[in-house]
């Protein structure tokens, strides 16, 4: 009879950052219980043209049927819960979340035709609540939004910390300090595992509190002569309340932009997380304001092209406009890979003769994941038997792993995505590995890149299309002239002439050189023309366009 295992399996969010999704099995052989902890997205780059969300692969998970129990979410953040919406009819399971992430899932429904309706099961940190056979607590930390927990899941075989985010901060905007007292008391009783956050493993010391950071930005809105406007993550409601607070201590009001933004707003406006605040203003009380009377929280600190600042620094919002001698400031991180969206902006900006304070520059922008010396402080609460670093690259994952060595911690063990760890019955072990990988979402179908044409787009992006239609009579004579289009190519050649009439040339001479008798195969002029105009192309050009050809007969 197969003794009972348990098994830790991520499918995101491990050698990455961003897209979070974790597997804990329990039980025996091929009849384990299972749950899921988080189920996150990441966005696509400029290498998936068209793509709407990277999501995790969960074909792992759907396999699981009946033996996956629930989706338990730490927070609300779109690298957690952000698949949720568009996963979920897969995998059909009860998900467990804290009031913001309620409010926040169920006004990202209703704000997507179709979405399906999700049944949720609410928690507070504090509470344990049993998913199968899994006892879970939430333990209270403190992050960039409302209501993030760690999770201790206790099984028979001992207790796993799922820390999700977390750092500590003894000035935080909103609510208290991560508990100290609840992880200690369960480090007293034991705990098997630690599966922690590696975002800032390789930066030394610990984070500067919220409200210091709260307290740059009351100076620099103080000190502004003109408008003020603060762009960070829509999500970090703490920040927003800090900025709101600041505002009000300079005698200015507060406006929001964008549309996430003020979808966070709502849903913490309803939990009472802007309490004492006055009430934000509108677009139409903006313009009737003096520009030393106002502060605008916004978002666009990752150069999106649609979101507000962009909008701004293209001048292209109808009644809201940013002038020379005005404020922008980056209270946020910048995401790698963003770089170069966000460098576009900020010149933008710049050219209009607007001021830019960014991180480097000021105080204004504090990270919501634990420093180091914020780690060991965690891994002496906890004491582990095992460490289990995730949550970022390479980098940060080596970087974790060798601190919780240097803490002591008996046994590291490193994974990457769809390793299939078992943390019990003896030493923590790799023992076989999940299929795992990205698929996307590209309007409203989800699938892998072959199923949604990402790299027939790629093609497109780099060499162009060129269509063409062909007409032959009954003899496999050419009934007409081939019609051509060109589409993302030269208009001429490096020697001047006409790209078209190069190409179509390159089109009747594949089929002219032809004998009639093979005529009659389509395919085979297909095939002909394809590779004469191809070749003819990159001849003339250096680049060999996607070709498609269209035969009719009369």
């Amino acid at each position: 009879m197969a003794e009972s295992e348990l098994l830790f399996v991520p499918l995101g969010g491990v050698g990455e950052i961003g897209m979070n999704l974790a597997l804990y099995g329990y039980g025996e052989g091929k009849k384990k219980s299972w749950i899921m902890v988080d189920c996150g997205v990441t966005f696509p780059g400029p290498d998936l043209p068209g793509v709407d969300l990277v999501l995790p692969d969960i074909r792992f998970a759907m396999e699981l049927g009946d033996q996956l129990k629930g989706i338990v979410i730490t927070h609300a953040h779109e690298d957690h819960y952000g698949a949720i919406l568009s996963l979920w009819p897969m995998l059909n399971k009860p998900v467990w979340c804290t009031p913001f992430t309620a409010g926040m899932l169920e006004s990202k429904a209703n704000s997507e035709p179709g979405a399906p309706k999700v049944p949720l099961n609410v928690y507070r940190a504090g509470q344990k609540f049993n998913v199968g056979p899994f006892e879970i607590e939430a333990v209270h930390v403190t992050h960039s939004i409302p209501e993030p927990v760690s999770l201790a899941i206790k099984t028979p075989l001992g207790k796993v910390i799922h820390t999700g985010d977390w750092k500590l901060d003894s000035e935080p905007s909103l609510g208290a300090d991560t508990d100290e007292a609840a992880f200690t008391r369960l480090g007293d009783d034991g705990i098997l595992a630690l599966i922690c956050d590696s975002t800032n493993a390789m930066r030394g010391g610990k984070s500067p509190t919220e409200q210091s950071v709260s307290d740059s930005l009351a100076e620099i809105i103080t000190q502004a002569k003109g408008r003020v406007a603060i762009t960070t993550f829509s999500s970090n409601v703490g920040r927003i309340r800090s900025i709101a607070h600041a505002a009000q201590k300079a005698g200015r009001k507060v406006m929001v932009m964008g549309r996430s933004m003020r979808r966070v707003c709502d849903v913490a406006e309803e939990l009472g997380y802007l309490e004492g605040l006055d009430e934000f203003i509108s677009e139409d009380e903006f313009q009737a304001l003096d520009r030393s009377k106002v502060v605008i929280i916004l978002t666009g600190s990752q150069g999106e092209d649609r979101a507000a600042l962009a909008k701004l620094s293209r001048d292209d919002h109808p009644r809201v406009h940013l002038t020379a001698g005005d404020l922008v400031v980056y209270s946020s991180r910048t995401i790698p890979g963003n770089e170069k969206p966000i460098n576009e902006t900020k010149n933008r900006l710049i050219d209009m003769g607007v001021e830019i304070i960014t991180d480097d520059i000021a105080l204004v922008h504090v990270s919501g994941h634990p420093r180091q010396e914020e780690m060991e402080r965690m891994y002496s609460w906890v004491r582990p038997q095992i460490s289990v670093p995730v949550h970022g690259e390479a980098a940060h994952l080596s970087a974790h792993a060798a601190l919780a060595a240097g803490f002591g911690v008996p046994q590291v063990a490193p994974v990457r995505n769809g390793n299939i760890l078992r943390l019990a019955p003896g030493p923590a072990e790799i023992v076989g590995d999940a299929p795992h990988g990205r698929i996307y979402k590209d309007g409203n179908v989800i699938g892998t890149d072959e199923d949604i044409g990402v790299g027939m787009r790629r093609k497109l992006s780099f060499a162009g299309i060129v269509a063409c239609s062909i007409v032959l009579d009954q003899k496999g004579r050419l009934a007409d002239d081939i019609d051509i289009s060109l589409h993302g190519l030269p208009e001429f050649t490096p020697a001047g002439e006409p790209f078209d009439d190069i190409l179509f040339d390159a089109a009747s001479n594949a089929v002219e050189a032809l004998p009639n008798g093979r005529r009659k195969d389509d395919e085979l002029i297909m095939n002909a023309v394809e590779k004469s105009v191809r070749a003819v192309a990159r001849d003339q050009w250096g680049k060999k366009p996607v070709v498609t050809v269209f035969v009719a007969r009369i």
